[in-house]
């Protein structure tokens, strides 16, 4: 009887536990992407950002204020004094010292003798006290290397440096609006072609359809890197190269195979009887195309609307291959990314901001229409 349909499996707890593992395993990264954007290179280069709310103590290096402009005579002596933080701050010090191979040298608070009477004190809130004679006190300030205890910080320098750094048309705004404009044309327009075409091969009687349906089915496996040169010379011997249409066309053709496919499923388990008395009644095939068969696929159309705006806004490769353009007029947000690193990486700070300002818009995109995605792919599966 264990093995009666209908049943309820005693796996059941495992499918639940992988299901909340794959959850977890989505959302952690995203949840740090977003913790690190707000931090400091500082901070992301001590700690990691699960660590973030709390203290984090790291090893710091500052210089006393320049004796030249703010020494203070003291009989014979000259003093200069000053808070290495600058400002108030929450910060404390922990240890001190004057190099940076014993940095732990000195407590807070204790007093570093330097010779012939020079000394220097700090304290835990970042109070300094330097004293010599006029020879001493002179040049540049006397460096002070700390173990400082912060408090949780957050920025939103990054996210100003991010979106506003470089001129009109090398910013991560221009390049925001640059990948809208290439997104959103290559997502409606291969959904408006291939539902034209889904309802042609699922419903429309004529010679060769089968052949068609068999061709779109072979095109699903076709890499996307191996047509690239081939379109490119195309669009470059028509004139439609580098530049926007250029890239709309190659996203549509790379997306119809796609859509064609999904939609044609999911339009050829529409109930049969609609489609009769409809055609009874006199309508034609665009009068049951737009009034009967779009309402009812809107399920398909939203998913594949989901996976074709996160392909082409995730895309990297074709907007390097189709929409080259020296003066930034129209880079993508994948590309203004890789200007933002340079040529050796680093910036992590500006990586996790500029990354996490490219995946906004997705994220709002797919949850916005999950509910339609697993209808829309589960189409025409069960009869």
């Amino acid at each position: 009887m264990a093995a009666i349909a209908g049943t309820k499996s005693s796996l059941t707890w495992a499918v639940q536990l992988s299901t909340i593992a794959l959850v977890l395993l989505w959302i952690f990264p995203t949840v740090g992407l977003l913790v690190s954007s707000f931090r400091t290179v500082d901070q992301i280069n001590s700690s990691g950002w699960w660590a973030s709310l709390t203290a984090a103590e790291q090893n710091e290096v500052y210089r006393a204020a320049d004796p030249d402009e703010n020494r203070v005579a003291d009989g014979t002596m000259f003093v200069v004094s000053g808070n290495v933080f600058g400002e108030a701050s929450e910060s404390t010090v922990s240890v001190w010292g004057t190099s940076s191979r014993a940095i732990d040298a000195y407590q807070a608070g204790d007093t570093a003798d330097l010779g012939d009477g020079e000394t220097i004190s700090l304290e835990a809130n970042g109070d300094y006290v330097w004293q010599g004679n006029d020879d001493q006190i002179s040049g540049r300030g006397q460096r002070l290397f700390a173990t400082v205890t912060a408090p949780p910080d957050f920025t939103l320098d990054n996210y100003e440096q991010v979106l506003l750094s470089g001129d009109s048309t090398n910013s991560m705004a221009k390049a925001f609006f640059n990948t809208l404009t290439v997104t959103i044309p290559a997502t409606i327009i291969p959904i408006v072609v291939a539902a034209f075409a889904a309802y042609a091969l699922a419903w429309m009687d004529f010679p060769g359809r089968a052949l068609l349906i068999a061709m779109v089915v072979a095109l699903l496996v076709v890499p996307l890197q191996l047509a690239l040169i081939p379109l490119l010379r195309l669009h470059l011997e028509i004139g439609i190269g580098k530049g926007y249409l250029g890239t709309w066309l190659a996203h549509t053709g790379f997306g119809l195979p796609l859509a064609i496919y999904l939609l044609r499923n999911y339009m050829v388990g529409l109930p049969k009887d609609i489609i009769e008395n409809a055609k009874v009644d006199g309508a034609t095939d665009f009068q049951i195309f737009t009034k009967i068969i779009l309402p009812l696929s809107f399920p398909a159309l939203a998913s594949f609307a989901i996976f074709q705006f996160l392909w082409t806004w995730n895309d990297l490769l074709v907007a390097k291959v189709f929409l080259i353009d020296a003066t930034g007029e129209t880079t993508v947000m994948t590309n203004q990314i890789v200007e933002l690193l340079g040529t050796r990486g680093g910036n992590w700070e500006i990586l996790a901001t500029a990354a996490f300002v490219s995946i906004a818009v997705p994220l709002v995109v797919f949850f916005a229409m999950q509910k339609y995605l697993v209808r829309g792919l589960l189409a025409g599966s069960v009869k």
